[in-house]
């Protein structure tokens, strides 16, 4: 499915119907390049979800938690690791354990897509705004935003 996301208006939208739908153990799999709206649209699950206050993008810390959200969200951002071996070194299967992982540069990780609870967004610019590609594992069939 693609998302026409003309300003910050319509990608607070997508973010709003992606959290009226996301449940602990979901993957937010969020892929585009540089300045593409990945920490934008992570900050419109968040605040969709109930979060108040700053949501800092997890470039350096490569891990937030958003433990009172329901459901509990971990907003992760791999683009600074060099091999997806170090997700696992930083604990992420531990962080995921109960909560949904909202994943920027995914693949750095070594990728979600084969997991049934992934929703791959693939966000380019178009024209002044976004686009999204959306594609969802087989448990957000139903779900899909």
């Amino acid at each position: 499915m693609i998302v026409d996301l003309p300003d910050l208006g319509a990608m607070a939208q997508l973010g709003a119907r992606i959290a009226a739908r996301l449940q602990a153990g979901d993957v937010v799999a969020l892929e585009g390049g540089l300045g593409t709206g990945k920490t934008t649209l992570s900050r419109a699950i968040l605040a969709a979800l109930g979060h108040q206050g700053e949501v800092p993008s997890p470039t350096f810390t490569i891990i937030e938690t958003y433990d009172t959200l329901d459901p509990p969200v971990v907003h992760a951002d791999f683009y600074r690791i060099e091999n997806p071996s170090e997700a696992d070194e930083i604990g992420l299967d531990d962080y995921r354990d109960g909560a949904a992982l909202l994943a920027e540069w995914p693949g750095k990780a070594g990728g979600f897509a084969h997991e049934p609870a992934c929703l791959s967004i693939l966000l380019e610019i178009a024209g002044n705004g976004r686009r999204a590609i959306v594609e969802g594992g087989s448990a957000w069939l139903e779900r899909l935003p």
